[in-house]
């Protein structure tokens, strides 16, 4: 039982510490904006499907349908601006192309 609360403690001060850290700002300044999905739709087309595919069902990069169910909106900016996750590029669009980009990857 010991092991075991000490496990639960530590948890709890490691969520604590990732729920405390501050947010970074142009997150922070996307997920404050209302997206527009037909223009994330248009921002998509011109530059994701090439290798997402035109439904976004996959080509070069993964199939995004039903990104929005796997991933949170922090970890989607974070995939798209980070460019961590070779073949994709780094792409770090301004706050209101990323926002409307976001409410169409929900859309998947």
């Amino acid at each position: 039982m010991a092991i075991a609360g000490v496990v639960l403690v530590l948890g709890l001060v490691a969520g604590f510490l990732v729920w405390s850290k501050p947010m970074d700002p142009y997150v922070k300044g996307v997920l404050e904006l209302t997206g527009d999905v037909d223009r994330g739709g248009d921002i998509f087309l011109m530059n994701c499907s090439t290798c997402h595919g035109f439904d976004a069902t996959g080509r070069v990069g993964p199939s995004l349908q039903g990104v929005g169910d796997r991933k949170s909106q922090q970890q989607l900016i974070h995939q798209v601006v980070s460019g961590k996750t070779p073949p994709m590029p780094q792409f770090q669009p301004d706050t209101q192309d990323m926002a409307d980009l976001l409410s169409y990857l929900q859309t998947l």
